[in-house]
């Protein structure tokens, strides 16, 4: 029994990706929200004496960058120079950072450094139980940030700077975490520069401010985002929800990560393209927005056709979902995941 023509049709795909992913090269404006996350590990054997609240026993911690920052390593990873533009606090998560962004070799100048400024920092602990280590889930997020809004001088810098880097990129990433570096004003500013001089625009918005995504081409959803909007706007289901969506929004495509239910993109001339999830066992969802973006990116600045990036989109969610504990994808990472799937489509129909 050997593969169907569409079986055949997607795993030659797979296979051309995985050498393709691996000879990347091009400039990315990224302008957004840039945060710090901490992570902190432990066992939760126990309740609280004084409250229904699980005891973490920490037997490790870290950080990382977040937000539009850990956007902006993963773009490094894969191949592509980011050109980060945001703001930070003047405080240690900000030099944190900073010294983690250099290190990766991202282009920090467009990074403002703002006095009195709180730097955003998530802090996520994640437990399970001692004997079963490997169940582990998030038990507490707990958010250090400043929402008061950006200087006026200061953030028309960043977008001033921002669009005079446009005409000479390849992509525009906008990375809105409603923490004011995405204004309806810069916004507009970025996409319409953009659009002017021919460059690709993909947003990872905020379901409050879709507004500041007009014009985009590719805009990413979470599934749990779309069905959301759904409801909101009294539609049938998700996909005429995201019909509508694209229409209102001058969206060229939609893309909808849907966990252990692979990725769907929806088009503006109403094509629906789906890339199934191929783990047995998908766990976790943290970091996969920023690793869908960071691979339609890739699959915008290699010129691919809509299936193959939705194919790219899953593999990098897939490689956040293994269980690895992963949660900034590279080139190795997204090639060796594509193999992985091209090589079960063979073995399946053996």
């Amino acid at each position: 029994m050997g593969m169907s023509d569409i079986e055949y049709e997607t795993h030659d795909r797979l296979v051309k990706l995985q050498t393709q992913i691996k000879n990347m090269s091009g400039d990315v404006v990224l302008v957004g929200d840039i945060m710090l996350d901490r992570y902190i590990h432990g066992y939760a054997n126990n309740l609280n004496s004084r409250a229904p609240v699980p005891v973490l026993k920490e037997t490790e911690r870290y950080e990382d960058v977040g937000a539009a920052a850990h956007v902006a390593r993963g773009l490094e990873n894969i191949g592509l120079d980011a050109i980060l533009f945001g703001v930070i606090g003047d405080d240690q998560a900000g030099g944190n950072i900073l010294e983690a962004l250099e290190e990766e070799e991202v282009d920090c100048d467009g990074i403002a450094i703002i006095e009195d400024r709180i730097t955003t920092v998530k802090t996520r602990m994640i437990a399970g139980r001692e004997y079963l280590i490997s169940s582990q889930q998030l038990l507490l997020r707990w958010d250090i940030e400043d929402d008061t809004p950006i200087d006026t001088e200061a953030h028309s810098s960043i977008i001033d700077q921002a669009v005079k880097k446009i005409g000479s990129a390849d992509v525009l990433v906008i990375s809105d975490y409603g923490q004011g570096v995405v204004t309806d004003e810069g916004a507009s500013r970025l996409i319409n520069a953009a659009k002017v001089a021919g460059v690709p625009v993909i947003c990872d918005p905020k379901l409050t401010g879709l507004h500041r995504t007009a014009g985009a081409d590719w805009v990413i959803f979470q599934t749990r985002g779309l069905d959301l909007m759904a409801k909101r706007m009294a539609c049938s289901d998700s996909s005429e929800a995201a019909k509508i969506l694209i229409k209102e929004n001058d969206w060229g495509n939609l893309v909808v990560l849907q966990g252990e239910n692979g990725v769907t993109v929806y088009t503006k001339d109403e094509q629906v393209i789906s890339a199934p999830c191929t783990l047995a066992e998908p766990r976790g969802a943290i970091g996969i927005i920023d690793a869908a973006a960071v691979a339609v990116a890739a699959g915008v600045n290699l010129g691919l056709e809509v299936t193959d990036i939705a194919h790219l989109a899953n593999a990098a969610c897939e490689c956040i979902m293994s269980g690895t504990q992963n949660f900034t994808v590279t080139s190795d990472d997204l090639a060796n995941r594509l193999g992985e799937v091209a090589w079960s489509l063979q073995i399946s129909q053996r």
